[in-house]
């Protein structure tokens, strides 16, 4: 199972990375997690525009969601071989009409649904291709999931935005590769149920026993190194910062995963 970093800024894109957006591969299978600011761009340096299989999106704030109003136009208008099949889109209830509302000028109101094929999300398992997906309800403002997408044996988390929960730590138990949002500084930002900082992704990592950290959606005004020095004070296993084309094979637990690109 593959993973590429598409984006991984937090809460508005960066001079180096777009907002939120994972792709995973796996038998050929393409899968992505969220579709933030400035994702769709960068997603067509790994795939074709109509490659994807399904999308997931963890919840309905812009830098997690707002490039699919730009993935809508790709799908519904293409110049070449009419209109793409609909692909399913998972969100939290009122995916759709968020999506309607957002874009505002919709030849009518259940177009995206021509090329979307959208489906609620619910704490719970499905598969998707050769992949299996266990959903939790964490910890934000607005209803909000995270992620574990399991292939031959091995295992990534995507924690989606969330303050600390026990909903999180019990999805990523034992997993090969946790990628976990770090938005907050330790000691600066205290604001229950809305993000983690470094020490507590940190700590969540070391909790669930996972094989690998990468802390990903911290914003361009949060100091990275300072996160990253935080979860590594609690958490002994390989860690490290998302970065915008970074690419791991994510192995079963006998194998060691490595980043690359």
């Amino acid at each position: 199972m593959k993973l590429t970093v598409v984006g991984c800024s937090g809460s508005f894109p960066s001079t180096e990375s777009a907002c939120s957006s994972y792709l995973v591969e796996a038998d050929g299978y393409r899968l992505l997690l969220d579709m933030g600011n400035g994702a769709l761009g960068e997603l067509q340096r790994h795939i074709g525009l109509y490659d994807l299989d399904a999308v997931l999106l963890s919840h309905l704030h812009p830098d997690h969601c707002i490039d699919m109003c730009g993935y809508f136009v790709a799908r519904y208008y293409r110049h070449e071989g009419g209109r793409a099949d609909a692909i399913p889109v998972y969100g939290p209830e009122g995916t759709e009409q968020r999506l309607v509302t957002a874009y505002g000028d919709v030849p009518h109101e259940a177009c995206m649904s021509e090329v979307f094929d959208f489906r609620t999300l619910a704490p719970g398992t499905f598969t998707l291709g050769p992949l299996t997906i266990r959903t939790a309800r964490v910890s934000h403002p607005v209803e909000a999931f995270a992620f574990r997408v399991e292939h031959d044996g091995s295992s990534l988390v995507y924690s989606g935005d969330t303050g600390p929960c026990e909903a999180l730590h019990e999805l990523s138990r034992g997993t090969d590769l946790l990628l976990c949002e770090a938005s907050f500084t330790h000691g600066k930002e205290d604001i229950p149920d809305l993000h983690l900082n470094g020490l507590e992704a940190g700590e969540c990592a070391a909790r669930a026993g996972a094989g690998r950290l990468v802390l990903t959606h911290i914003p361009p005004w949060t100091d990275p190194l300072t996160n990253l020095r935080d979860a590594r004070s609690v958490y002994d296993g390989p860690a490290e910062l998302a970065h915008a084309g970074a690419v791991y094979e994510v192995r079963r637990p006998e194998d060691q995963s490595r980043p690359g690109g």
